[in-house]
């Protein structure tokens, strides 16, 4: 698979199997990711993956904790404008739509949104921490070695969704999984095998016209 091949064929997964990805193939994305460019090389990020039981004590201790709601934990300006408020409503009615769960089930909505908490069923959790002290431009590095990564997964025949989510629960992330005093979640990243038969899967997000933006 060429670099063309994995940018088209990756997106967002939202339903897993059972197959958990070999640690070593984990381990060496992670590797490779890690070639990502930075601003002034300095590779501003952290990266753990927890999987089994591990990963199932973190999520019953998620499930239990109300996530923390801060400025630091949003991942949208508040009061979108256009064009981007009516690209984000498009993307969560198609995906709401691929379930068929539709507007006014507001306990359905609720109930695939909950599957944040869970990585959606994937077998593996990846969560990238960087430093509290870094500031906005140093955030763009890591969403360089964050698109890195995914698409090594996709040449690897893995499924990824990246989850801003993770960030409301930093405190719960940081008592399963060690990190220096100091650093944040940033992101978190659901990795495991696509489950080629759940209709949420069918979902694909457009993408504007070349017009539009270049």
């Amino acid at each position: 698979m060429d670099v063309t091949q994995a940018l088209r064929e990756r997106r967002s997964v939202r339903a897993f199997t059972e197959q958990v990805p070999a640690a070593d193939l984990v381990q060496r994305i992670m590797q490779d990711a890690a070639a990502a460019a930075s601003g002034g090389n300095m590779q501003p990020w952290r990266v753990a993956a927890i999987s089994g039981q591990p990963l199932q004590a973190m999520l019953a201790d998620v499930a239990k904790t109300p996530g923390e709601e801060n400025p630091q934990h949003v991942s949208y300006p508040p009061n979108l404008w256009e064009p981007y408020r009516t690209r984000r409503f498009a993307n969560g009615e198609d995906l709401y739509a691929s379930i068929g769960v539709p507007r006014e089930d507001k306990a359905g909505r609720l109930k695939q949104l909950a599957k944040n908490a869970q990585f959606f069923g994937a077998p593996v959790g990846v969560i990238m921490f960087t430093e509290e002290r870094m500031g906005p431009v140093q955030w763009i590095d890591l969403g360089i070695y964050l698109q890195a990564f995914m698409l090594r997964a996709t040449e690897e025949g893995l499924a990824t969704c990246a989850q801003g989510f993770w960030r409301r629960y930093d405190a719960v992330v940081k008592q399963h999984l060690a990190v220096p005093e100091g650093y944040l979640v940033a992101f978190g990243i659901a990795l495991g095998y696509e489950d080629t038969t759940a209709p949420i899967n069918t979902m694909r997000a457009s993408r504007a016209e070349f017009a539009e933006w270049g």
